[in-house]
């Protein structure tokens, strides 16, 4: 064989907990963790509490400053749940901690009749949401947005940067009732500064304007959106991106205003299952509306995902950037 042939790098074991941020991007150490530790300083109702992995949501940065308010409950997320409940009914604003598969899954009935039936004032975040590690099924988090949208009275954030992880922790905190946030850790990427955003509980932003596609994303599905816009502008397709961060309530009237722009395919990108998300919602929201448009979803699929290294998932599976502008050229 005389042709030499190019080889990609042998990816490693790392590349299953590999970081979300692209080569080069720049990205925030533990922003929810120093958020954490400026909002404590002048409230002293704020607790931490987590279920042994306060190093792996970044809340151990909170353990450090103030140990006399952080609460390691161990390896029981049930316990979690239902200790926070009864801190908040003491009057304290409980911020819980753990992975999003043992949040929602395996402590679900404690968050629906402990937190949420009594409209406590729990807050609770998780880390790994969706497709953001490569263990597999059981830590891969594809169905926690379906879960916790159907908990009445439950508000549900999908933060796509380290911008909107800092400014939704004091807003958590200032609004009362159950809050469930998915929760990007470690070096968390750095994008929406970029566009003049700031974040605002309850409010839809359009980052990006554009006349042939609008993409309706949340989480790092709007990173992946810039970037899909970015890739595609050169061949003459103009997309617009709509940030959803905040999945339940959700934005109904950015969203229609948006959607009834005619001429344009609207897309729902989400890092989560398409069934139960965010595209399921928005799908539901423009039929009861009345709105009549082109409508795909870019989202995992109604299956147990693989275990691998998370590049090679997202191309497997339809949400890297590549995948989502090949996808996107194809339907349109």
């Amino acid at each position: 064989m005389n042709a030499v042939t190019e080889k990609k790098p042998r990816l490693t074991t790392s590349a299953m907990i590999a970081s979300i941020a692209s080569e080069g991007q720049r990205v925030t150490a533990a922003p929810f963790g120093k958020a954490m530790v400026d909002l404590a300083r002048n409230r002293p109702e704020i607790v931490g509490m987590t279920a042994d992995l306060a190093k792996y949501t970044d809340l151990h940065l909170f353990a450090r400053e103030y140990p006399e308010r952080f609460f390691q409950m161990g390896m029981a997320e049930q316990l979690l749940m239902a200790a926070a409940g009864g801190m908040a009914k003491e009057g304290f604003i409980p911020f819980a901690t753990t992975y999003a598969v043992f949040g929602t899954r395996r402590a679900y009935d404690f968050i629906h009749q402990v937190i949420a039936e009594e409209n406590l004032n729990v807050k609770i975040c998780c880390a790994l949401p969706g497709l953001t590690t490569g263990y597999g099924p059981s830590h891969q988090a594809t169905e926690d947005l379906a879960l916790m949208r159907s908990i009445p009275g439950m508000t549900i954030i999908d933060p796509c940067d380290a911008l909107d992880v800092e400014q939704a922790v004091p807003q958590m905190a200032d609004h009362p009732g159950p809050v469930y946030m998915r929760l990007p850790r470690g070096n968390v990427p750095l994008v929406l500064d970029e566009y003049d955003y700031k974040f605002e509980l309850g409010k839809a932003k359009l980052i990006r304007d554009g006349k042939s596609v609008l993409v309706i994303s949340s989480g790092f599905m709007t990173m992946r959106s810039l970037e899909v816009a970015e890739r595609l502008q050169s061949d003459g397709v103009d997309v617009a991106v709509l940030h959803v961060p905040t999945i339940k309530p959700l934005d109904e009237a950015s969203i229609l205003a948006e959607a009834r722009r005619m001429g344009r395919l609207v897309v729902v990108a989400e890092n989560h299952s398409v069934i139960g998300g965010l595209g399921e919602a928005v799908a539901g929201l423009l039929m009861r509306s009345g709105v009549v448009t082109a409508f795909r979803q870019l989202g995992l699929p109604d299956i147990f995902l693989d275990a691998g290294a998370l590049p090679t998932l997202h191309d497997r599976y339809g949400i890297s950037t590549q995948a989502m502008s090949q996808q996107i050229k194809g339907w349109l």
